[in-house]
């Protein structure tokens, strides 16, 4: 086809092309009469695209339609010699291969690779197969070799497990399936075993494939299975006799490569068909020694056993009985059809004549004398009749361990109660820790909210630093000729906890909330007052912060703060409006998470703003409980101090509880004195974890577990 050379030709082909693409017919007209001869069918210089070609690819057969009618060759080719039917059957546009190939588009041309365009018909979707189906109809080679040797059918099988509709229409017209690449040896049976398609692989036997061909490398198809872990390509192979006992170039047979992958049912399964499980390869390893360095439990289990038992003869288990069941496994459907002709009255049974004859019929791997053991072993009644329901369940005359039904594995059986068995514990209520999911996008396919835009100073390091800033931001003209930094997100606690207040300001600029909360439902207040930054805590109370927001147990930002120790923190909070008493999920106050801390100057200064002292966590503990369970003497004279100086609380509650004292039920031991260990911030307590009762008012039902260990600071945050 020719080649746009100068520079007029090249512009003309050029705009041809935009043309194509913008469906301008006026301007296309227009240059194909006036503009430069044949210019519909000139290529362009640079990829060597065609008008036809482009049309087809933007799947527009009325543009085809169109390009025909002003001259366009069907067959013109790009630089890498496709056709425009090839670039139509590659995006799998069905409308434009039509139109070509009713304008004689030849379909036996090849590319420079040497592949027909049934090359490009290969991808998994019903309009490449409908492509392919066309293709053929109108003359494709259906055995089409490339220049590497490799065929066609070949090719689709690579892919047979996306591709079984493509694969097996290729074999109904009429394809060779014992085709194979020249320089491998490899052919369309092994690469649809390595892909694991049990329909190709039986489609191509039944078309006359070798089953037991081998490549370059004494590869046989069997190699090849053992790489998908879909035992049915085996099974469907014994059918046809294949023989597993093969050995490639490194003197690994089937059993080497299905212990390599851990493939324990395949181990079994090749055993007891013939292969040897107990030679070595070229390594020195057996297949059990192989599935030992990789870990593979199963596989190494079915070698061992398959070692010991490998070429003994039991009951049911011959070899023609074995060969004749794998046969009738994969014709069972043919064999009842047949069957069935003869049950005319639906009894199960036919004679036994007709029972030999159907299995003569089909080529059945069986011996006259061994038929006769069949037909006796089914003959119940003596009757001359035969079940062939049972023939095919082949439990009569083949060993259990042989079916299919013995590599399906065996159901996992319910453990039920048994008399005398063991008792069961005490019942454990599991406190779970709450996390946040991340949600869904912002606008405009952002992360979730919880992320926010990190601030990065972008400027020129080699005129400006930290100790030689620019005098003017006009002055800083680094983003006019240096690359703008890739966005980067940072998670809005992380920005607190990091002090970074440009992102912070930047982020609530464009409209972050300013209580948003990360996965523990944190708020930045409350990582900032954990982290006891004054700074960062006023920032986020310029902005909007709510003050007495709550986490998922109900800690508020005073809570965080007094549980950290930060004096100037609490007062801050304190002064701007903070809930002083307010309580936990579990009945904890900011008091008693200053008290945890161990600061006396935060538990003095909430007691002299008035915080109430008489208060009792779930548990029944007070503050001075607490105080006593931390063992700070400075904190015990704080609080005794002030609990001394208060009147005794008197019980509102009427009635005694059976053994309580006076009209107040039991409560909890106090925790006894030492700290413990240091855990995380919002982990549930073992306490709440090993779900300990608590008494109920006129009730002495005490606990089921006294407390043993004083609760740490952390695990505190959830019982408390």
């Amino acid at each position: 086809m020719p080649i746009a050379q100068t520079r007029l030709e090249t512009l003309q082909v050029c705009k041809l092309l935009q043309c194509v693409r913008e469906k301008d017919k006026e301007s296309i007209e227009k240059m194909t009469l006036h503009g430069v001869p044949h210019l519909v069918n000139y290529n362009d210089p640079n990829d060597g695209l065609t008008a036809l070609g482009v049309a087809a690819t933007s799947n527009d057969d009325d543009m085809i339609r169109f390009l025909l009618l002003l001259g366009a060759h069907p067959d013109v080719m790009d630089f890498k010699g496709r056709s425009a039917a090839m670039r139509a059957a590659e995006y799998g546009h069905v409308e434009c291969l039509v139109e070509l190939c009713k304008n004689g588009a030849n379909m036996k041309l090849t590319d420079l690779e040497g592949k027909g365009i049934l090359f490009y018909c290969i991808t998994p979707t019903e309009r490449h197969s409908k492509c392919l189906e066309i293709a053929v109809e109108n003359g494709a080679d259906i055995n089409n070799i490339s220049k590497e040797g490799i065929p066609v059918l070949m090719f689709a099988c690579e892919t047979a497990s996306e591709n079984e509709d493509t694969c097996i229409l290729m074999m109904e017209k009429g394809a060779e399936p014992n085709a194979k690449q020249e320089k491998t040896g490899k052919n369309a049976l092994m690469a649809a075993a390595a892909s694991g398609s049990v329909k190709v692989v039986r489609a191509i036997l039944e078309a006359g494939g070798d089953v037991n061909a081998i490549d370059i490398k004494h590869g046989h198809a069997a190699h090849y299975a053992c790489q998908s872990g879909n035992l049915l390509v085996l099974a469907c192979m014994a059918g046809y006799g294949a023989q597993f006992d093969q050995y490639n170039s490194d003197n690994n047979n089937p059993i080497h490569l299905s212990a390599l992958h851990g493939h324990g049912m395949f181990c079994k399964f090749l055993a007891q068909r013939g292969c040897n499980p107990k030679p070595k390869n070229n390594d020195g390893d057996v297949p059990k020694n192989i599935a030992k360095d990789k870990d593979n439990k199963e596989a190494m289990k079915e070698c061992r056993k398959a070692e010991k038992s490998f070429g003994k003869v039991g009951k049911n288990n011959e070899l023609w009985a074995i060969q004749l069941y794998d046969w009738v496994y994969e014709k069972q459907k043919k064999l009842l059809d047949r069957f069935q002709a003869f049950d005319t009255e639906d009894s199960g049974k036919i004679m036994k004549e007709s029972f030999s004859d159907v299995l003569q019929g089909m080529s059945a791997p069986v011996e006259e004398e061994d038929m006769k053991k069949l037909i006796l072993a089914h003959d119940k009644a003596h009757d001359g009749n035969v079940d062939y329901n049972d023939f095919i369940g082949a439990k009569k005359w083949v060993n259990k361990n042989y079916l299919m039904s013995a590599f399906e594995g065996k159901k996992k059986k319910k453990k039920g109660g048994k008399k005398g068995g063991k008792k069961k514990g005490k019942f454990k209520l599991v406190m779970p820790v709450c996390v946040k999911d991340d949600g869904p996008r912002t606008y405009g396919g952002g992360p979730p909210e919880m992320f926010i835009e990190r601030h990065i100073n972008f400027t020129d390091t080699g005129r400006f630093d930290r100790d030689k800033p620019p005098h003017h931001p006009l002055q800083d003209d680094s983003s006019w000729y240096l690359q703008h930094p890739e966005r980067m997100y940072i998670n809005v606690t992380d920005a607190t906890k990091n002090g970074d207040f440009d992102s912070l300001r930047t982020a609530f600029q464009k409209g972050s909330h300013v209580d948003t909360r990360d996965k523990y439902y944190k708020t930045p207040l409350m990582c900032a007052c954990s982290a006891g930054n004054l700074e960062m805590v006023k920032f986020l109370l310029e902005n909007g912060a709510n003050i007495n927001a709550r986490d998922n147990f109900k800690w508020t930002p005073l809570h965080h703060a007094c549980h950290s120790g930060q004096l100037n923190v609490v007062e801050f909070l304190i002064e701007h409006g903070a809930e002083i008493d307010a309580t936990t999920m579990n009945g904890g106050t900011p008091l008693t998470r200053a008290i945890e801390s161990s600061k006396e100057n935060v538990v003095a200064y909430l007691i002299s703003r008035g915080v109430r002292v008489q208060t009792e966590n779930k548990k029944g503990h007070n503050p001075m409980d607490l105080a006593l369970a931390w063992a700070d003497p400075r904190v015990i004279d704080v609080v005794q101090t002030k609990w001394e100086s208060m009147p005794t609380p008197s019980d509102k509650k009427g009635g005694k509880g059976k053994g309580g004292k006076g009209k107040g039920g039991a409560k909890t031991a106090r925790p006894a004195s030492g700290p413990g260990g240091d855990q995380k911030e919002n982990q549930a307590p073992a306490s709440q974890q090993t779900g300990e009762r608590l008494t109920t008012t006129g009730t002495n039902t005490g606990t089921d577990r006294q407390s043993s260990s004083v609760p740490s600071r952390a695990s505190s945050a959830a019982s408390n």
